[in-house]
């Protein structure tokens, strides 16, 4: 009897802490068994985990920098990322190039600033939906009065700012939009249609265009090679279906190791047995 109202007291505490924990940090979830792990989203389905990122060079296919992080997408890894491997590396890129998850223009802007070319798309131009005439793109945006006008000639002005999505709304007034032939198909909003244009437009369009490149291009398809390779030899032929320490130091330990697997591997790969061993010996 004892003994079952010290475990009782115990498991109390142990949700009491819990709790505590949760309000502290304004988290509507905690993995009690891993405090450190995020919810991922995968084709798996949702589980605890974390979030494994490499930067692989362009010539050899060879880790520069592997890393985990305790978020669930890659929106804040971009600058982050690229910078470990420059330090590995002793100098810097002259390109970085990642897929549009990590498209983030705060991010973004922060390699572009050191003059290294950044080859990511925007979501949008890696989609395969095709654009409705009232998209976006066909309205005509005017610096110099900050304003948009639509397809059929109406001016959307700027209305306000909304400082925690990070981007300016602009608005036709609801008596043009509601007497236009398209009203019900450009919008169906009885305040009329609005448009938003982020603080850092000019740059996401820079970068955008920049994508486009032929060049680009080339180094893009180049990515789904080099950077899928080292994912594919750990998982398949290491047999890694998940890291097996808890923790986020332990699951960073347990990256580096894999990393490390995967450079020797590759390297035999490149130079053979002897050259390797020949290298290693200078």
């Amino acid at each position: 009897m004892n003994e079952d109202l010290a475990n009782n007291e115990t498991l109390r505490k142990k949700v009491a802490d819990i709790l505590s924990k949760l309000d502290k940090e304004g988290k509507k979830s905690l993995n009690a068994t891993d405090c450190d792990c995020v919810k991922i989203h995968s084709r798996q389905g949702s589980h605890a985990g974390y979030n494994a990122q490499t930067v692989v060079d362009e010539k050899h296919g060879l880790i520069a920098n592997a890393d985990v992080v305790n978020e669930n997408n890659d929106l804040h890894q971009f600058a982050e990322q690229i910078e470990q491997a420059n330090e590995t590396r002793g100098r810097n890129c002259r390109t970085a190039c990642a897929e549009a998850g990590y498209n983030c223009v705060d991010e973004l802007e922060k390699i572009d600033k050191q003059n290294i070319k950044v080859v990511v798309p925007s979501p949008k131009q890696i989609s395969s939906t095709e654009s409705s005439p009232f998209d976006k793109c066909n309205f005509k945006y005017d610096r110099d009065s900050d304003s948009y006008t639509c397809p059929q000639g109406h001016v959307l002005k700027y209305s306000s700012t909304n400082y925690q999505k990070r981007h300016k709304v602009y608005r036709i007034g609801s008596s043009i939009c509601s007497q236009c032939c398209h009203f019900g198909v450009c919008s169906n909003n009885p305040r009329g249609r609005t448009v938003t244009r982020i603080l850092k437009e000019e740059l996401a369009e820079k970068l955008a265009v920049q994508y486009e490149q032929p060049e680009s291009q080339k180094i893009y398809n180049l990515r789904k090679q080099k950077v899928e390779l080292p994912f594919g030899h750990i998982k398949h032929n290491l047999k890694v279906g998940g890291f097996l320490l808890r923790g986020l130091a332990g699951a960073k330990a347990e990256m580096s190791i894999l990393s490390s697997c995967f450079n020797v591997a590759r390297m035999i790969s490149i130079i053979g047995v002897c050259g390797l061993i020949a290298r290693l010996a200078k």
